[in-house]
């Protein structure tokens, strides 16, 4: 007995001392890892440089976004710094404004060879906000070392161009491949089985089709066309030159490697689609004989300002009306849970249309949708919220941007008012559902199941083949689906459920399409969505508050400890 007591006396000890050690131990990792935090952030940190006479070298690195999403872990936010690689829109637009107002920037550097967008109605409008500032007088210089189809719709709104000599110039335009893979499944004695509703659904093409079906095709060239004709025109007329030269160039310049692609560069500047080509050490002493050399470097290089200094130096706008209008940003796939970068998680998107009607002084929401859509429970989840704020008083005005399409559609359908881009792709009203099943698979390898269930389909799973009778009861719940679908949208128009039916079909359409159809009310971006929404409430002065994601108490101390040494965290 005195040795068990012993032995628990001694494990007691131990573990108590394992308990201290591991506290001490995780107490230190963590003081460890903010000491590092603040360290990087003092030898990072730079005097404030006075722009007065330097070039502003905007160079953005992320995707250029409407709303920042942070990651679902904070302390991997923190050490990844997921949202520095996230620029939103309204900031991308406020910063090229301010420049084009600022008399003590001579001119703009601009490379967006590590810009992504979130679609091409995003890029379009970036390029639209350059070619402003550049016919404001400012001059624009471009600088790449390798230029594609987004970068160079930037570049062309520049006032000249250039090129690495051994750079690549590369338009390939939009459009692209997708593989069809009912053969690999049939070869893998896989059964899919559609029930899409719609002709023009075709999600789920790529699993049940060996080519693309004549529908798909017909609905994608109507928008594909039509957003490459509006991106050619912009870069035709940045250049001065025809469009028929950018499709000449796609067709018979391919940039297959990315650089040292000599003979397109030669092509491109014998074209005037770049002015020329310039090595590092070439456009930096040009850049010093235009703009002087800047004395203050420890390196020979001219004088600029980095855009993120630029912007650290600017005064925030602050506006204290009482009326406030709220923004709610639903981007990425609709599903259920949290929000999170390409997920516009209904959880979130929720709390934040409840905080916006439940805050006495929001007058209208303006739901700003960049989704293609997805889970149809985290969509009605969305919709019902919405109604609810209507049910408050609240007015409801629907921003769609480079994407509002299915899901995107049915949270639209509580708006008072629908604005889209000429270039948003809007519809696919329809119901997307293919299910795969096994039994082939499994019958091949050996494997049976037999067991006792209280009801005929109460043990079925993608193991066992879809029956007649099952067959006709998936097909008539996704029939409901699709016809409540159709519903909804018909009453948010005001129209019949036959006029919608005939439009919808799964079919997708080009902004201006969907104007003419009556799918939406007016051509617009989201700053006339804003407007009208104070228009119709006739608010003579309001604020615009932009709703993004929550963050506890103490990830917003900490973050706050952040930002004060250059590390941002994207909160509410």
């Amino acid at each position: 007995m005195n040795l068990i007591k012993s032995i628990f006396s001694w494990l007691n000890s131990f573990l108590g001392k394992a308990r201290i050690l591991i506290l001490n131990l995780g107490t230190a990792f963590f003081l460890i890892f903010f000491i590092i935090l603040i360290v990087r952030g003092l030898i990072s940190l730079e005097p404030d440089t006075a722009p007065s006479g330097r070039v502003l070298v905007l160079n953005p690195q992320g995707t250029v976004v409407d709303q920042k999403v942070v990651g679902g872990n904070f302390l991997t936010t923190v050490t990844g710094d997921i949202s520095s690689n996230q620029i939103q829109t309204r900031d991308l637009i406020k910063l090229i404004q301010a420049i084009s107002a600022d008399d003590d920037i001579p001119a703009v550097l601009i490379d967006f060879s590590k810009t992504g967008f979130a679609g091409p109605t995003t890029a379009i409008n970036i390029a639209k906000e350059l070619r402003t500032l550049r016919d404001s007088g400012k001059r624009i210089i471009a600088f790449n070392d390798h230029l594609s189809t987004n970068s160079y719709l930037m570049a062309s709104q520049a006032s000249e161009v250039w090129v690495h000599p051994v750079g690549g110039v590369s338009i390939g335009g939009l459009g692209g491949m997708r593989p069809y893979l009912k053969e690999l499944f049939e070869n893998l004695k896989i059964n899919f089985h559609n029930y899409s509703e719609g002709d023009f659904k075709s999600a789920v093409e790529g699993n049940t089709r060996t080519e693309m079906s004549e529908n798909d095709r017909l609905q994608r060239e109507a928008f594909t066309f039509p957003i490459w004709e509006e991106m050619k025109t912009i870069m035709s007329e940045g250049r001065g030159i025809a469009s028929e030269e950018i499709q000449f160039f796609a067709d018979n310049f391919i940039g297959l490697f990315g650089n040292s692609e000599v003979t397109n560069i030669a092509h491109a500047i014998s074209t005037n689609i770049i002015d020329g080509t310039k090595s590092f050490p070439e456009f930096r002493q040009y850049m010093i004989e235009n703009f002087g050399k800047d004395d203050e470097a420890e390196i020979v290089t001219f004088k600029y300002i980095s855009y993120q200094e630029y912007i650290s130096q600017l005064d925030d706008d602050l506006i204290s009306d009482k009326d406030e209008i709220a923004v709610i940003t639903v981007e990425g796939a609709i599903m259920e849970g949290s929000i999170s970068p390409g997920v516009a998680g209904a959880d979130g998107i929720v709390k934040q249309i409840r905080s916006a009607y439940e805050n006495e002084d929001t007058k209208a929401i303006v739901l700003r949708v960049n989704s293609g859509g997805g889970s149809v429970i985290a969509s009605e989840i969305m919709r019902d919220e919405l109604f609810e704020a209507k049910r408050k008083g609240i007015s409801v005005v629907v921003s769609m941007g480079d994407y509002a399409a299915s899901g995107g559609v049915f949270i639209s359908t509580p708006a008072d008012y629908i604005f889209a881009e000429p270039t948003s792709i809007t519809g696919s009203i329809g119901v997307a559902v293919a299910l795969p099943t096994f039994e082939n698979v499994t019958d091949y390898i050996g494997v049976n199941f037999d067991g006792v269930v209280t009801s005929k389909y109460g043990a079925w799973d993608p193991t066992q083949p879809i029956d007649e009778d099952l067959d006709r009861i998936i097909d008539s719940s996704i029939s409901g689906v699709y016809d409540r679908f159709i519903q909804f949208v018909a009453d948010s128009r005001s129209k019949s459920y036959e006029d919608i039916k005939a439009i919808a079909g799964g079919r997708v359409w080009i902004g201006t399409a969907a104007e003419e159809l009556g799918l939406v009310d007016e051509i617009g971006g989201i700053n006339e969505a804003i407007g009208h929404a104070a228009e119709i409430l006739e608010l003579m002065e309001y604020r615009v508050e932009y709703y993004g994601q929550e963050i506890s108490s103490g990830e917003r101390l900490i973050s706050g400890l952040l930002e004060g040494i250059g590390v941002s965290i994207q909160g509410t």
